[in-house]
């Protein structure tokens, strides 16, 4: 069987169906784990998830009760610690907390309604014109970057063959059926394939094939450096973050831009981002990035995921289009993924990711 994307979705399905005994090969055009997996922020809930319909929830939960093992067995494993840190997320939205409570009680979450005074207790450092918040204590956040790292060494262990630097030119279709892929100069002959290649996942598709709607997104990010514990909770305000790592890392993002595949970076995303983390926290005001990067997130649809067999070619399975929430529904779509595939009973009602754009007139 073969894995088309290194990125923490490919590693994870490629995972998940060697723990099942497959003999997996896994292709990746750069280095595993070097696109959106490391770009992003690795927060362990999606951002205001009661603006997402019930598939996306419904991955992340499953996802959120079964990282506790993954994260230790992977430590672990292979040495390598992906810093999961219980860090709560404080949200400042005052317009979205009575969503976010009704969510919290539809999803029962630990939530925590703060005045000005527990505002002041829980972040110190917080300006002092904001006045409330919601605090879900229990979500947490990985460091995204060691967990591919960490995933890419467990596949090492479990037997999966990596070809890194090989991008994948063409699949390899007869009758209505995947053969294989072309990829370094030779044919590859397997009976399944998996398109797990984030915003680039149609890029293979033949023109007369119908296609999972998955389009880059640009998001930028920055990196402080802040002495360790200053800020203490992911916190979230229109839209944008900060993530407080373990050593003093602090990141601070993210844009949400329609460009296609450019991944520069913008002095405008850069004023935007710096004058709004100044704005909830005046001590960054005198701060500057240490580092301004970019990525592209595979968007989709109300940010559904496309989980599922190729209408048209048996045995092409598709697993993209995650948006922003990649690393909370990794671990619950790499297992519907591999359910689909052995014909086991699926962990999810398979029927919502079944996504696929008909081929134009």
């Amino acid at each position: 069987m073969i894995v088309v994307g290194g990125g923490l979705m490919g590693m994870l399905s490629a995972r998940e169906l060697a723990l099942s005994g497959v003999r997996v090969a896994l292709f990746e055009r750069r280095a595993m784990g070097q696109e959106s997996s490391w770009a992003g922020g690795g927060i362990l809930s999606p951002l205001y998830p009661w603006r997402y319909p019930a598939a996306v929830n419904d991955l992340a939960r499953w996802s959120q009760g079964a990282y506790p093992e993954l994260l230790a067995r992977l430590h672990r494993e292979t040495g390598i610690d992906p810093e999961y840190v219980p860090s709560g997320l404080l949200m400042l939205d005052a317009d979205q907390q009575a969503a976010g409570r009704e969510w919290a009680r539809a999803y029962p979450t630990p939530l925590r309604l703060l005045d000005a005074a527990e505002l002041r207790v829980e972040e110190p450092e917080l300006a002092p014109d904001w006045r409330q918040g919601c605090l879900f204590p229990e979500l947490g956040q990985v460091r995204n970057p060691r967990l591919a790292a960490a995933v890419r060494a467990d596949l090492l262990r479990l037997g999966v063959s990596l070809h890194e630097q090989t991008p994948v030119e063409s699949l390899l279709l007869r009758a209505g059926r995947v053969r294989g892929v072309r990829a370094g100069g030779r044919d590859w002959h397997v009976p399944q394939v998996v398109l797990a290649g984030g915003a680039w996942s149609a890029g293979l598709l033949d023109a007369s094939l119908s296609t999972p709607p998955v389009r880059p997104v640009r998001g930028q990010m920055m990196l402080y450096r802040i002495a360790a514990g200053r800020i203490r909770h992911i916190v979230l305000h229109g839209g944008h973050y900060v993530i407080p790592r373990r050593d003093g890392h602090l990141l601070v993002g993210s844009t949400l831009e329609e460009v296609g595949f450019d991944k520069q970076v913008t002095d405008e995303a850069r004023a935007e981002l710096t004058a709004w983390a100044g704005e909830l926290f005046p001590f960054l005001r005198g701060e500057s990035p240490v580092k301004h990067w970019a990525g592209l997130r595979p968007g989709s649809p109300q940010g559904i995921p496309c989980i599922a067999e190729h209408p048209e070619v048996t045995g092409l399975f598709i697993n993209a289009g995650h948006y922003r929430n990649g690393v909370v529904m990794g671990p619950a779509s790499a297992r519907l993924l591999a359910d689909l595939m052995l014909g086991r009973k699926p962990i999810l009602d398979p029927a919502p990711f079944h996504l696929f754009e008909p081929v134009s007139a």
